[in-house]
């Protein structure tokens, strides 16, 4: 049984992705049928949606899309995080199946935005009603994350996308350092996501990304990385099959136990899915 922690779902003629314009291949809906097509032969049983603009409008549709299917299991959403009030809409929304809060903190101007005083007040509100919160954050923000995870330890954070090492300009040593560091702070969890549309969309091979997602799960453990497709952005470079074959032909070596964890128990312990149809 797999969960996937980490997908999208998007509908451009309803609200603006702004991101899109650069990848006119996806600038079209996706949407729940869509997702149930792409893994209709796959043992996928349960997903978690992620927000890809940052409204409350598209967080209150993708609550919605979870709510009238028995697929999507949660809801990573977006709040307004420098917004007197956090604590009140995270109440609001206390009832539906929201089940953490993300920033596109990579699209910020500012590299330190994770670490101003006004964000890290607004995530006291998401740590007080118990939700992780998902870091999206390339090299640039990297530090700042660091800083914001180390100032907030009893706070479960979660990595989006291994935060997007650059595979295809051959980016080690300065990821592999970071996420060492991370993975000393113990409410700081991983999912092995994002993986193909870092890498040569055209030529990737699994020994390219082998050794990133090995090095996850080496720093962090089973225990705290989880799977996701990042379908559809993942169909830049891959089917949603291919993505999962990429990450099985990784972990030869695991035991079931750790199979287990990575493949569905980590999001289910995580992201509170448990009270969800069929992941307990």
């Amino acid at each position: 049984m797999i969960i996937d922690a980490h997908h999208h779902l998007w509908d451009p003629r309803s609200r603006r992705y702004p991101w899109l314009s650069d990848v006119p291949s996806l600038d079209r809906a996706f949407e729940s049928s869509d997702l149930s097509a792409a893994i209709a032969e796959l043992p996928v049983k349960g997903t978690v949606v992620v927000q890809a603009t940052s409204t409350d409008e598209e967080t209150r549709w993708l609550l919605d899309a979870a709510q009238s299917s028995d697929l999507i299991l949660g809801v990573v959403g977006w709040v307004d995080l420098l917004r007197p009030g956090v604590s009140e809409r995270l109440m609001q929304l206390s009832n539906l199946p929201l089940v953490g809060i993300r920033h596109q903190a990579q699209d910020e101007p500012d590299p330190a935005w994770l670490v101003r005083a006004e964000v890290i007040q607004g995530l006291g509100a998401v740590r007080d009603a118990g939700l992780p919160f998902d870091l999206l954050v390339r090299r640039q923000q990297r530090p700042a994350a660091l800083r914001l995870v180390a100032s907030m330890p009893d706070q479960y954070f979660v990595i989006d996308h291994l935060a997007k090492p650059e595979i295809a300009a051959g980016e080690w040593s300065s990821w592999y350092a970071w996420m060492v560091a991370m993975a000393s702070h113990p409410a700081v969890f991983c999912k092995i996501s994002g993986l193909v549309t870092e890498a040569d969309w055209r030529s990737w091979r699994t020994q390219h990304l082998k050794r990133y997602i090995n090095a996850a799960l080496e720093l962090f453990g089973p225990d705290r990385c989880m799977f996701g497709s990042d379908w559809p952005v993942s169909l830049l470079a891959a089917e949603y099959g291919e993505v999962v074959n990429l990450v099985e032909a990784a972990i030869p070596g695991l035991t079931a136990a750790e199979r287990d964890s990575l493949w569905r128990g980590t999001a289910t312990s995580v992201y509170g899915l448990s009270s969800r149809a069929g992941t307990s």
